[in-house]
C-alpha cells in the first residue's frame, strides 16, 4: 500500500555533470542546493546579487552582467551609516563606500564570466510579488528594511514574467547558445499575504514557467514546490517558523533533484568524494600518531586518483589541507 502521493520527478530532461558550470539564481532555496552542489564538488557561482526572491528582480540582474555594467558611486544608496545598493543583498553592505562596490563589482566580474560558458542555469522562484521604487517604478532586488511607504507592493502577471523572460533568455543564448535553464518555484511558503495568498503567488509563478518551458525547449522545470506540498505535507517537514522546510526535508529534495538529472557516473563520482570528506572530517586522538599519518596518506592517493579520472573536479584546498596535516 501506498500512504503518500509521489510526484513525479522530470527523468530524462537533461543531465548535470560535475564537468559543467551551474550558475544560480534566486531565494534561500537556491542557496541550499547551490551548497549540495558546491559540497559535492560542481561548478557553481550562486547568486551573484545575492538572494533575490522574483522572478523581475532576477531578470534584471542577468541583463546588467550582460550589460557589461560597473556600479560607481552613483548606484548605492547612503542610509544610517551603511551604503548599499537596491539590488543587491545585505550581504554587499558596507559602512565604506569603497568595500560595497568592490564586493559588487567582483561578484558581478565572476557572475559575468560564469554567465558566459555555463552549461546549466537554474532559477529558483520564491514570489511573484515585487516592491517598486516609487521614485522610478523599478522593481528592486532588496529593500533594506526602508519604510514600506518607499515602495509600491504588487503580484506580476504571468505573461509580465513570461515577457521579460522570453526577451532575457534569447539574450542569454546569443552569448552562450548552449545553456540548459532550469525553473524551481522555492518550497518556502510566503505567508505575509495568509495562506491563499501564497497559493495565489506560487500559481502565477507555476503558470510562467510551464508558458516558457512550452516556448523553449531549453527550459526545463524541477518540481521543488510540489515535493514538499505533496510528499512531505507533514509538519514535521517544517521548521520552527511552519515556513521553511527543515534541513531533512532539504535533503529529501535534493535526492529527487540527483534522480532526476544525475547519471549513475555522477552519482558514483559523488559517492567516492562524500566518502573522502568523511575522512578529512575525521577528528583522530592522536594527530601525530603514525596510524593517523597513514590515514591522510589513504586519503591524498583517493584524492590524487579521483583528479586523475576527473581533471576538472576542484580539490586543491583538500590536497593542500592534506599536505598541512602531513607536516605537523
Amino acid at each position: 500500500m501506498e500512504f503518500r502521493t509521489k510526484v513525479e520527478l522530470p527523468v530524462g530532461q537533461g543531465e548535470i555533470r560535475h564537468s559543467d558550470p551551474i550558475l544560480l539564481w534566486g531565494s534561500c532555496f537556491a542557496e541550499n542546493i547551490g551548497k549540495l552542489l558546491t559540497d559535492n564538488k560542481f561548478h557553481c557561482d550562486v547568486n551573484p546579487f545575492g538572494i533575490l526572491y522574483n522572478p523581475l528582480s532576477i531578470a534584471k540582474s542577468v541583463s546588467l552582467l550582460l550589460d557589461n555594467k560597473v556600479y560607481s558611486a552613483a548606484d548605492l544608496r547612503f542610509d544610517k551609516g551603511i551604503w548599499y545598493s537596491l539590488m543587491h543583498h545585505s550581504s554587499f553592505s558596507s559602512a565604506d563606500q569603497s568595500e560595497c562596490l568592490e564586493k559588487i563589482n567582483f561578484r558581478m566580474a565572476r557572475g559575468r564570466e560564469m554567465l558566459g560558458k555555463a552549461k546549466w542555469m537554474i532559477f529558483t522562484w520564491g514570489t511573484a510579488r515585487v516592491y517598486e521604487w516609487k521614485e522610478n517604478g523599478e522593481v528592486v532586488g532588496n529593500c533594506h528594511k526602508l519604510p514600506d511607504r518607499l515602495f509600491t507592493r504588487r503580484l506580476l502577471e504571468v505573461e509580465e514574467i513570461v515577457s521579460a523572460f522570453a526577451s532575457l533568455l534569447e539574450r542569454i543564448r546569443q552569448v552562450n547558445p548552449e545553456v540548459q535553464f532550469l525553473f524551481t518555484v522555492s518550497p518556502i511558503r510566503h505567508a505575509k499575504d495568509g495562506m491563499h495568498g501564497n497559493q495565489l503567488n506560487k500559481a502565477v509563478l507555476l503558470l510562467a514557467i510551464e508558458r516558457l518551458c512550452q516556448l523553449f525547449s531549453s527550459c526545463h522545470y524541477f518540481p521543488s514546490y510540489e515535493i514538499m506540498l505533496d510528499e512531505l505535507r507533514d509538519y514535521r517537514f517544517y521548521a520552527d517558523d511552519m515556513l521553511h522546510p527543515t534541513p531533512l526535508a532539504v535533503s529529501y529534495i535534493w535526492e529527487c533533484f540527483c534522480e532526476s538529472f544525475f547519471t549513475a557516473e555522477t552519482l558514483r563520482v559523488m559517492k567516492e568524494w562524500q566518502d573522502i570528506r568523511k575522512g578529512l572530517e575525521h577528528r583522530p586522538f592522536d594527530a601525530k600518531s603514525t596510524a593517523y599519518y597513514t590515514f591522510l596518506s589513504q586519503i591524498m592517493l583517493k584524492i590524487e586518483r579521483l583528479k586523475e579520472k576527473f581533471p576538472y573536479l576542484d580539490v586543491q584546498n583538500e590536497i593542500a589541507l592534506c599536505q598541512t596535516r602531513l607536516k605537523k
